[in-house]
């Protein structure tokens, strides 16, 4: 916590947008992007304005309630300085990132009902993963993720793929199943335990002699690689303070026209706000900065589950 929106009537709404990011005083810094939305920015936090309607959404953030407040007070200065009309933003009672749902409900089980249905081995792995793991099973990716990624594989025409993060072999499946003849999946990971699953599942699924699993840090592992083949694809769902490292690694390696997909680049809304200060969340936050303005990509964020951004080299 914490983190407040509003809606804000205003009409017309793109020309008051373009005058509150306008004109500020110096304690303020203001940047409109082509797409519509600004970002009013001062020393104790940040306000996103985004065109909403007949009028504007703001969303404020900061690292504690009197930095919200800050916030908040300097974009009431400038929309009571409003010339012609009166403005007026009512803000919603500060709340944490961590407690947003990324994904509703009600949403979520029409989503799961019209997606092609996993399969009894899939299903099998997934109901053994929930036994043996039992909160922790909630690292597993779901069914739709796991159709997704057996999706992108194909599409890409994967012959090389590399996955940071095994767990029980969920994802393996997926993107093994989607390889090309004769491509090679190789999977990272540090537990004996958890893969011990995997390869059993991997053997029922048929996709047993795709999959080369390395248990180590997979740091080492991705320094390790020979020059080629080329990655065609990669899939990093593991420790998130290291996604940086991981996502530099593969993108060296990656060939023009390979895509990285990134699982938990939301994490689970906290890393919207400001509050959250942990290595990993910071660590997400520099690496999805970065992916957004990396010009050796093309790249979009997708809230599937818990937030996956897709890196697509040029």
């Amino acid at each position: 916590m914490p983190i407040s929106t509003a809606t804000i009537s205003a009409a017309p709404a793109a020309r008051v947008l373009a005058w509150l990011t306008s004109n500020l005083d110096h304690q303020a810094v203001a940047e409109l992007g082509a797409d519509g939305r600004a970002e009013i920015t001062v020393s104790q936090g940040s306000c996103v304005l985004a065109l909403s309607g007949d009028g504007l959404t703001a969303i404020a953030a900061a690292a504690d309630r009197d930095g919200l407040a800050a916030v908040q007070a300097a974009l009431a200065r400038r929309l009571e300085a409003a010339p012609g009309q009166e403005l007026r933003v009512s803000w919603t009672p500060p709340f944490s990132g961590g407690s947003m749902q990324i994904t509703d409900p009600i949403v979520d089980a029409y989503l799961l009902g019209h997606c092609t249905p996993a399969d009894g081995v899939l299903g099998a792995l997934a109901a053994e993963t929930r036994e043996a793991a039992g909160g922790a099973s909630n690292m597993q990716v779901s069914a739709d993720e796991g159709g997704f990624l057996t999706m992108l594989t194909r599409m890409v025409n994967a012959r090389f793929a590399v996955e940071v993060g095994t767990f029980t072999g969920y994802s393996s499946i997926c993107i093994a199943r989607g390889l090309a003849p004769g491509g090679r999946l190789l999977s990272c990971d540090t537990s004996e335990e958890w893969t011990a699953i995997a390869r059993r599942h991997w053997q029922r699924a048929g996709v047993a002699d795709r999959i080369d699993l390395t248990i180590g840090p997979a740091i080492e592992t991705l320094r390790a690689l020979p020059a080629g083949p080329p990655v065609d694809l990669a899939f990093i769902d593991a420790d998130k303070a290291s996604y940086p490292a991981y996502y530099e690694e593969l993108l060296r390696r990656l060939r023009p026209g390979g895509l990285i997909a990134l699982d938990n680049t939301l994490l689970g809304g906290r890393v919207l706000d400001p509050a959250y200060q942990e290595e990993h969340h910071q660590a997400m936050r520099r690496l999805n900065d970065l992916i957004a303005a990396d010009e050796r990509v093309e790249a979009t964020m997708l809230t599937m589950r818990d937030g996956l951004t897709l890196a697509r080299k040029r």
